[in-house]
């Protein structure tokens, strides 16, 4: 019985992370987005961004102004979305996590544009502790190549 209890305790914490990890996610996506954007183009705007995303410009609006009251963005009706230094930092972040997940699929053998899809889940639910074993993994591995 106190073995299910604690078995039951690791679940919910583990199942509370993970709804963490989901609104987490989706800042991170925005965040990472926009760089790319501004990258790319010069600036964000709300509609490349519902674009880039696949949601609606509304879904953009308001993501935008909760990212806004966090510090992670600014912006103007009807004008581009700049990060803020608090955002490009998370961006970048995001970023990295991103292609060092992609860099470890394919290291282990999963096709580039698989790698790419599934890192898109990964890159946000692994610990620091799963990235830095993926990063010694990579590293290992093109060491030997």
């Amino acid at each position: 019985m106190r073995r299910a209890k604690l078995h039951e305790a690791e679940s919910a914490a583990n199942l509370r992370h993970t709804r963490a990890a989901h609104a987490e996610e989706r800042s991170q996506d925005y965040l990472e987005t926009i760089a790319d954007l501004i990258l790319q183009r010069g600036e964000a705007r709300a509609t490349d961004l519902a674009r880039a995303l696949g949601v609606t410009h509304a879904t953009v609006v308001r993501m935008v102004q909760r990212l806004q009251k966090q510090g992670l963005v600014s912006s103007l009706p009807y004008r581009s979305i700049f990060l803020t230094t608090k955002g490009r930092k998370i961006a970048q972040q995001a970023k990295n996590r991103h292609e060092l997940v992609v860099r470890f699929l394919e290291s282990i053998g999963v096709p580039p544009v698989i790698a790419r899809k599934d890192a898109e889940g990964i890159e946000h639910h692994v610990s620091e502790e799963t990235l830095s074993a993926f990063e010694r993994f990579v590293l290992r591995k093109k060491s030997r190549d």
